[in-house]
């Protein structure tokens, strides 16, 4: 089953004094890139943090973010108040007549006022965010899975178009061939001179191995049944399907270069156009 690398998880944790909201938003992307947001307090998380969700995500254009809301009393900032005494009675002998309220205004504008204490983390707390990380992660998973649907949905009904083009180019050969031979003819006739007969059949069988294209025609339905399959294994991989398209490809360009049939060559057209289609999708294709 295929995913799609454009997805989107969140999950919400509630703690006693704060409110953390985890965000997962995926993009297509040849390689993993990950860009992790997360408050500086958590920073020493953030390694353990990047291998739980490239071991989920494996590829793609990733953003984590984890937005923090505090919704108690609780606070790493102290004001220092040595520092602001010390500011107090300062402008108190630069100026006397300044009252208490506004020298303590004054003070605390000053640098080294408030101090951030750093606590270490609470391990209890960061289980129950990379529990909540876990949800995201399947959130977005399952988001990925859905849009694979809608791609598998997509890719099926052009390689059916393709395969139906190739059933009329199969159909149009015989007249194809034809036309090569009586060119053939209709040249010798023009130059009114008589032809070994063996030295006609000779050179006939040479033009016709020549534009023959049966092992094109077998070889672009085995590809689209792979690929078919391939849209059905057990693990999604954008990158086979799109060396299997690639091989598609040749066969359809190879066909085209040895039609040399207008019929054809209009089929062939339409057949590069739903591979074109197809290429500009997988992209999107973990």
């Amino acid at each position: 089953m295929i995913q799609s690398m454009t997805g989107y998880g969140k999950s919400i944790v509630q703690l006693p004094t704060k409110k953390i909201t985890i965000e997962l938003k995926s993009l297509n992307s040849k390689s993993l890139d990950m860009n992790v947001r997360i408050p500086s307090f958590y920073k020493e998380k953030e390694l353990p943090l990047r291998t739980l969700v490239a071991k989920s995500l494996v590829r793609g254009k990733i953003d984590v973010s984890l937005f923090v809301e505090v919704t108690g009393e609780e606070t790493s900032t102290k004001i220092n108040t040595a520092v602001v005494k010390e500011y107090m009675k300062q402008l108190q002998q630069i100026a006397p007549e300044v009252s208490d309220a506004k020298c303590i205004e004054m003070a605390m504008r000053l640098p080294d006022t408030a101090r951030a204490e750093r606590a270490e983390i609470d391990e209890t707390e960061w289980a129950a965010i990379e529990t909540h990380l876990k949800e995201a992660i399947a959130n977005i998973v399952a988001y990925r899975v859905d849009e694979g649907k809608v791609l598998e949905t997509e890719f099926l009904q052009r390689t059916t178009n393709i395969s139906n083009l190739l059933d009329e180019v199969i159909a149009v050969d015989p007249e194809r061939i034809s036309g090569v031979k009586e060119r053939l003819q209709k040249g010798i006739a023009d130059l009114k001179e008589k032809v070994d007969e063996n030295r006609f059949e000779q050179e006939l069988v040479y033009y016709i191995e020549k534009y023959d294209i049966t092992e094109e025609k077998v070889r672009l339905s085995n590809h689209l049944d792979y690929f078919a399959a391939s849209l059905n294994s057990d693990d999604s991989n954008g990158k086979k399907l799109g060396f299997i398209a690639q091989e598609m490809g040749r066969e359809i360009n190879t066909i085209g270069s040895k039609s040399n049939y207008a019929p054809m060559q209009k089929l062939v057209v339409q057949m590069k156009d739903e591979l074109e289609k197809i290429k500009e999708q997988l992209l999107n294709v973990l």
